[in-house]
């Protein structure tokens, strides 16, 4: 079932074109990584999904509606990159408040707050909160409703590296129940391996889109192999692979995608000169930097 569609997608101020004729859906369960410089128009999507600002041209449908409608907002959760509450309140009170405006059951609020995270701190006063922990109340309060449609901008920001490996298990759990979501994130080496797709904008306009190993045959970047010889071997290994670089006790050496097979017999006919070695493919952030200079 298709949750978000986007035809021929454009929005414009005044001169300056932000985004160009872009298109785009997201079916249910699918996760969505949106990357792009900024400037190149991720923001401006966003808002024109949530109807916040109108298109100048193309179409927009959140299940089947306008966005900014009230089907359309019902639907759709918002996380933003910086999150404010008043510093007087908890998290409780905050949750509450969220879960009234929704006409949901305030008592709600200990098992969102748990499933944010903050069960130990949830009657904590906001001025004592972290910028990590403002945002677990963010993701808390945009699961409300158990939303079809999850946008989040730059959601791991504050976030130390086990909150951030809790908060890619819940949208695993949130994408497993169904959830569109659609992600904007400069951290690469995150959403390298927790999404099932890749869009990356530049200009205002979509260059690239797909999963990583399709961004990744198009690049065509080298891999990168690194060497271990065995012990009292180092010369021979190296006499063996000329075209290595010596680093530290390892060989490191770049392979174009179409020769690796024929390295592979390289490696199988190096004998007893070679004690492991590791192949490498080109990372999130060297495809994304290949696209975004080609874009250019």
């Amino acid at each position: 079932m298709t949750i978000l569609s986007l035809s021929s997608l454009t929005k414009r101020f005044g001169r300056e074109t932000a985004l160009d004729g872009v298109d785009l859906s997201l079916a249910a369960g699918e996760r969505v990584a949106l990357l792009g410089h900024n400037g190149a128009g991720k923001s401006t999507l966003m808002k024109l999904v949530l109807g916040l600002i109108p298109a100048s041209e193309g179409r927009i449908e959140v299940v089947g509606n306008a966005p900014g409608s009230a089907v359309a907002r019902a639907l759709t959760a918002y996380l933003p990159e910086n999150v404010a509450f008043h510093p007087a309140l908890t998290a409780r009170e905050q949750i509450r408040h969220y879960l009234r405006r929704r006409d949901a059951p305030p008592a709600r609020a200990d098992g969102l707050s748990a499933r944010g995270g903050l069960a130990d701190a949830a009657d904590r006063r906001f001025g004592t909160y972290s910028k990590g922990m403002r945002q677990r109340v963010g993701l808390a309060q945009a699961l409300i409703g158990r939303p079809r449609l999850l946008i989040l901008d730059e959601p791991t920001s504050g976030l130390d590296p086990v909150s951030r490996r809790e908060f890619y298990a819940l949208l695993d759990e949130l994408a497993a129940s169904g959830t569109a979501i659609l992600l904007s994130s400069h951290a690469l080496s995150e959403v390298e391996t927790r999404t099932d797709r890749i869009v990356i904008l530049s200009r205002g306009r979509k260059v690239a889109e797909g999963p990583l190993e399709l961004l990744r045959a198009e690049a065509a970047l080298p891999l990168t192999i690194q060497l271990r010889p065995r012990d009292g071997r180092e010369g021979d290994l190296a006499a063996a692979f000329p075209d290595a670089v010596r680093r530290g006790a390892h060989l490191t050496l770049s392979c174009p995608p179409s020769e690796k097979m024929a390295l592979m017999a390289r490696l199988t006919g190096s004998g007893d000169t070679l004690a492991d070695f590791d192949m490498l493919p080109p990372s999130l952030d060297d495809i994304y930097a290949h696209i975004s200079r080609r874009a250019a």
